[in-house]
């Protein structure tokens, strides 16, 4: 699972087995089409969930959805924080809060950044952030190579010129 790579060393990531249920307020991660979407554990086989845009049209709103309509046949990861903010019951309430929310923004307001209001009071998507950096880290590797190239290149370097020596006279005839 790729998510572990945008949040750092700082969460584990691990996949849920069939028959396990996850633990209450835990973090789900399930990968969908080049993306990681995000759910709180609510008990009782449920999930709270931001909905997303589906069709590229319809917003969905926040909602509470059974692990089967959460992972849509995907597997399902269980992703350990090292500190939590907020008890479960707390998280679980949070989430719930905001059932029926509206609000979604691919950039600013997606599952993520939901569940880590959830589980920490912050605003945050690692994976838009990531996104959003990777011009410019791309771009930074590109001028790198480009300047090493450049540098490296012995056509290119400049040299004093070789000095010929004159044919000397005694060679002449």
């Amino acid at each position: 699972m790729n998510y572990a790579k945008y949040c750092g060393p700082q969460r584990l990531v691990h996949a849920l087995a069939s028959n396990e249920l996850p633990p209450l307020g835990a973090h789900l991660i399930t990968p969908w089409l080049g993306y990681t979407h995000h759910g709180i554990y609510a008990g009782d086989g449920k999930v709270i969930q931001y909905g997303a845009l589906k069709y590229d049209i319809i917003r969905k709103p926040v909602e509470e959805v059974t692990l089967e309509d959460f992972a849509q046949g995907r597997q399902i990861y269980v992703v350990t924080h090292a500190q939590a903010r907020f008890e479960a019951e707390q998280s679980i309430s949070r989430a719930r809060s905001r059932l029926g929310e509206k609000q979604y923004r691919l950039l600013t307001n997606n599952c993520e950044h939901f569940v880590e209001w959830c589980l920490h009071d912050e605003h945050r998507s690692f994976e838009v952030e990531t996104a959003v950096n990777f011009p410019r880290w791309f771009g930074e590797r590109v001028v790198a190579a480009l300047w090493r190239f450049v540098s490296n290149e012995p056509s290119r370097r400049i040299s004093a010129p070789a000095r010929v020596k004159s044919p000397s006279r005694d060679s002449r005839s």
